[in-house]
């Protein structure tokens, strides 16, 4: 049996006093800026809508910006799947897209 990896172990907010991304009104901003050089944002971010968080900050979205996601598409039952495929689909196009040296 393999483990799975824990992306929460990887998150930048692991290393800071992660309460500064449970905030209202303008603070969420910063907050959203500290979640943009996060190596797991994308984990992160599908962790709370797939669990249906209702607060905070997650992978650099509010709960409001989390809402009106999940209203516009209904039709989404893992989000983990869906956006780490859609990454990985932009990695590739990427670097086949890069120039060769």
């Amino acid at each position: 049996m393999t483990e799975q990896w824990n992306w929460r172990g990887a998150a930048k907010c692991g290393t800071t006093d992660a309460e500064d991304l449970f905030v209202v009104g303008a603070q969420q901003r910063e907050a959203k800026l500290f979640c943009r050089t996060c190596p797991v944002r994308t984990e992160c971010l599908a962790h709370a809508l797939d669990e249906g968080i209702e607060f905070g900050v997650w992978g650099g979205m509010t709960e409001r910006e989390r809402r009106a996601l999940l209203r516009r598409r209904p039709d989404v039952d893992n989000w983990m799947d869906l956006l780490t495929d859609a990454r990985t689909v932009h990695f590739r196009r990427e670097t086949a897209d890069a120039p060769r040296p």
